[in-house]
C-alpha cells in the first residue's frame, strides 16, 4: 500500500521537525531554508511502516509561500495538521485548516507538536482549540496525538495512528486518464530532465508516449523511481520521480502536468461550483480578480458569478465561471483553491465541473446552471453522465475523443458507457459522433419538413436533390449525422433515395391538364424526330410555342420524361427517345454476330446517322458499357 501524507499548520510550529523525527530526513533542502530556518518550498521524505509506504509532503508554513503549500497539499491523501502545543491555533493554522477541507482532503490526524516546550495547561488548551477548530469537519473524531520532535515522546504513538489512518484511506479513483501535475523539475547527470509528483490518477510505465501540458511538448518515459527504487510503472496516488526524454529540464516548471498523449485539451474558460469561506472579509463577486491554485499550478483569473446578484457572500455556495489569464488542463471533480489577488487571502474553493467551458452569455445563464447543477448531481449515474455532455452538444454531437476531454475517463469506461446509451436509446450513433435520441429524431422532423416543403413548391419535381438538402438545411452538420438521418428515414420507409434524389414514399407526380399535354407535346417531338433529336432548348421552345407556358415548367414536366426512362441523355444538348436508344443497341448486337469491332463510319452506316450524333451516341454506349473504345475503334461488350 501506498499513500502521500502532506503537512499544514502554522508558521515554526515543528512540521520539518515532525518530518525528520519519522523519516530522519531532513525535508528542508534548500540552502536558504537552513539559513532562515524555515520552510520556503515543498520539501519531500520517505517512511515505510508495516507494509505501508508513506511518501511525505512537507509544506511551508509561512503566509509569504501558500502559493508553494497548495502546490503540494493538492496531491495529498492523508494531512498531518500540525499545532504547537506551546503556541496553539495560530493564522496560518486557520487558512491551512480551510485549505485541506476546500480540497477535499477526507483523512487526518491532528499532531500537537513540542510539547517538551508546554505544561499540561497549554496542551490541554491546545487540545480545546484542535478540537474547536475542526468541529464538523473532516478532522472531526480524527486522532489526536502529542510529540516532541527533539525528545521523541509520542513518535512512535504517531507512526501506529498513521498505519491505523492509512488503511482507511480510499484508494485512488483508477478510471480517469494519466495525470501527473508537476511540482519540481531538475536534471541528473548521464539521465537528463526528472519531473516529480504525485500522480493524480491513471498509471505510468516506461516508454510511454506522453505530452507535457499546456504547452504540448512531447516526451517519453525513459525512467521511473517510486520510494527511492527504480520502478516499472507508477500508479496513482503515488509520488514518482519520472526521467523524462526528448525535453531540456529547463522548459518543466512547477505547474505542468505530464499526461498521456491526445487526450486532455487546455482551456482559459472553467465552470465551476465554489464555496465562499465564512471567515472572508468581502463576499466574491463578478469580475473580480482572483489568483486560481489548481493541481500544481497557479494562474490569474476573472470570476463571473452565476446568479441575479452577480455575488457569492461568505459560507455561501454557487456557480461561477472562471476567466483564466493563461491556458491550463482540467478535468471534471477537480479540486481548486481561489485567493484574493491583493492582497492574497485564500476566500474560496471548489470543484471544476466543464474544463472546456464557452463563454457564458446572460441570456444563456439559467440554461447554463441547469446544466451545471445536472452535472454536479452526485446521484447520477456515468451513463447519464455521458449522456448529459452528448446532449449538450446539441446537433454537432461529439466524438469518443470529446467525451474523454470533456470527462476525463479512460477509454474503456467511456466506451462501455457509450455502448450502455446506445442500448438503452439515449444515444445513436453517426459515424463517429454520438447524438441525443431527442436531437436525432428533431433533426429526422426537420429533414421531413424540408422534404415536404420542397415538393410543395415543386409539384412536378421527381425528387430532391440531397445534395441540396444538405448545402440549405443541414450545412452546418457533420456529414456523417446527415448521411445517418437520411438512412434512418429510408429505413423506417418514409422517403427513398435514387440516384442522389429523395422522393417521399408513396407519392406520385399528378399532372393537371396542362402539364399531361405538354408532356404529350414534348414526347411527340422527340419521337417523330427519332435519331436525329432536336437540341433541348429547340424542343423546350417548341413545346410551349403559342402558349402560356413557361420555359422551367416545360423543363420540370421534360425532367419527369428523363426520371420515367421515356427519354434518354446523351449529352447536355441532346436527348433520344429510350425506343430510340434501344433499337441501336438492337443494331450493335445483330453487327456483333459477325464483327465485335466498329468503327464510326460503319457505325454511322448501321444507325443511318450523321457524325454530329454518330460521336456523342458511341461515347454514351462507351459510358454505358454496351461498347468500349480500342484505339480508333469500338469493341461490342
Amino acid at each position: 500500500m501506498y499513500i502521500t501524507v502532506g503537512t499544514a499548520g502554522h508558521i515554526d510550529h515543528g512540521k520539518t521537525l515532525l518530518i525528520k523525527a519519522l523519516t530522519g530526513t531532513d525535508a528542508d533542502r534548500l540552502p536558504e531554508e537552513k539559513q532562515r530556518g524555515i520552510s520556503i518550498d515543498l520539501g519531500f521524505a520517505e517512511l515505510e511502516l508495516d507494509g505501508v509506504r508513506i511518501g511525505f509532503v512537507d509544506v511551508p508554513g509561512h503566509e509569504k509561500f501558500v502559493k508553494n503549500m497548495l502546490a503540494g497539499a493538492s496531491g495529498i491523501d492523508l494531512v498531518l495538521f500540525v499545532i504547537a502545543a506551546d503556541e496553539g491555533v495560530m493564522p496560518q493554522t486557520k487558512e491551512h485548516f480551510e485549505i485541506c477541507r476546500l480540497l477535499g482532503i477526507k483523512k487526518g490526524i491532528v499532531v500537537l507538536t513540542k510539547t517538551d516546550m508546554a505544561d499540561s495547561d497549554l496542551l490541554e488548551m491546545a487540545r480545546l482549540e484542535a478540537a474547536e477548530l475542526v468541529e464538523g469537519s473532516f478532522l472531526d473524531g480524527a486522532p489526536v496525538i502529542a510529540v516532541s520532535s527533539k525528545t521523541g515522546d509520542g513518535i512512535d504513538d504517531l507512526k501506529l495512528a498513521l498505519i491505523e489512518t492509512a488503511n482507511t484511506v480510499e484508494t485512488r479513483d483508477s478510471l480517469l486518464i494519466t495525470r501527473l501535475p508537476i511540482d519540481r523539475s531538475f536534471t541528473v547527470k548521464g539521465f537528463g530532465t526528472v519531473v516529480t509528483g504525485t500522480l493524480a490518477s491513471g498509471k505510468i510505465s516506461l516508454a510511454d508516449e506522453m505530452e507535457l501540458l499546456p504547452g504540448g511538448q512531447k516526451v517519453r518515459v525513459r525512467g521511473i523511481q517510486v520510494h527511492g527504487k527504480e520502478a516499472e510503472t507508477v500508479t496513482a496516488g503515488q509520488r514518482a520521480a519520472v526521467n523524462l526524454g526528448g525535453i531540456d529540464y529547463s522548459e518543466v516548471v512547477r505547474g505542468m502536468i505530464l499526461a498521456e498523449r491526445g487526450v486532455l485539451r487546455t482551456t482559459q474558460i472553467i465552470d465551476a461550483v465554489i464555496e465562499a469561506l465564512k471567515g472572508s472579509k468581502k463576499a466574491i463577486r463578478s469580475r473580480q480578480r482572483v489568483r486560481l491554485h489548481i493541481g500544481t499550478r497557479e494562474v490569474l483569473a476573472r470570476i463571473v458569478v452565476m446568479n441575479d446578484a452577480g455575488e457569492i457572500e461568505q459560507g455561501g455556495k454557487g456557480f461561477i465561471q472562471l476567466r483564466l489569464e493563461a491556458p491550463v488542463a482540467a478535468i471534471p471533480g477537480e479540486r481548486f483553491i481561489i485567493r484574493s489577488y491583493s492582497p492574497s487571502a485564500t476566500i474560496g474553493g471548489g470543484q471544476v465541473l466543464d474544463g472546456l467551458a464557452a463563454k457564458v452569455r446572460k441570456k444563456d445563464l439559467t440554461k447554463t446552471v441547469l446544466f451545471l447543477e445536472s452535472i454536479a448531481n452526485k446521484e447520477i449515474s456515468p451513463a447519464q453522465t455521458v449522456a448529459l455532455w452528448v446532449n449538450a452538444a446539441g446537433e454537432n454531437g461529439m466524438g469518443l475523443i470529446d467525451l474523454q476531454a470533456r470527462t476525463g475517463w479512460q477509454t474503456g469506461l467511456l466506451q462501455e458507457e457509450i455502448l450502455f446509451n446506445e442500448t438503452e436509446g439515449s444515444l445513436v450513433k453517426t459515424g463517429g459522433l454520438y447524438l441525443g435520441s431527442t436531437v436525432f429524431e428533431g433533426l429526422k422532423a426537420k429533414a421531413n419538413f424540408a422534404i415536404s416543403e420542397y415538393f410543395r413548391q415543386q409539384p412536378l419535381s421527381s425528387g430532391m436533390p440531397l445534395e441540396s438538402l444538405r448545402e440549405q438545411i443541414f450545412s452546418y452538420i457533420s456529414p456523417d449525422i446527415f448521411k445517418t438521418l437520411i438512412a434512418d428515414l429510408e429505413k423506417q420507409k418514409v422517403i427513398v433515395t435514387n440516384k442522389e434524389l429523395v422522393q417521399i414514399v408513396g407519392r406520385d407526380v399528378e399532372l393537371s391538364g396542362d402539364d399531361s399535354e405538354l408532356r404529350n407535346r414534348l414526347l411527340k417531338i422527340y419521337l417523330d424526330a427519332g435519331i436525329e433529336p432536336p437540341k433541348l432548348e429547340d424542343a423546350l421552345a417548341e413545346s410551349i410555342k403559342d402558349r402560356k407556358i413557361s420555359r422551367n415548367q416545360a423543363r420540370a414536366v421534360f425532367q419527369l420524361l428523363l426520371d420515367a426512362g421515356e427519354i434518354v441523355k446523351v449529352t447536355e444538348e441532346f436527348y433520344f427517345p429510350s425506343a430510340v436508344i434501344g433499337d441501336l443497341i438492337e443494331k450493335l448486337t445483330k453487327f456483333a454476330t459477325g464483327s465485335r469491332l466498329i468503327n464510326v463510319i460503319k457505325f454511322k452506316e448501321i444507325a443511318g446517322i450523321s457524325r454530329k450524333y454518330a460521336i456523342p451516341l458511341l461515347e454514351y454506349f462507351d459510358r454505358e458499357k454496351v461498347t468500349m473504345r480500342v484505339g480508333d475503334q469500338r469493341q461490342i461488350l
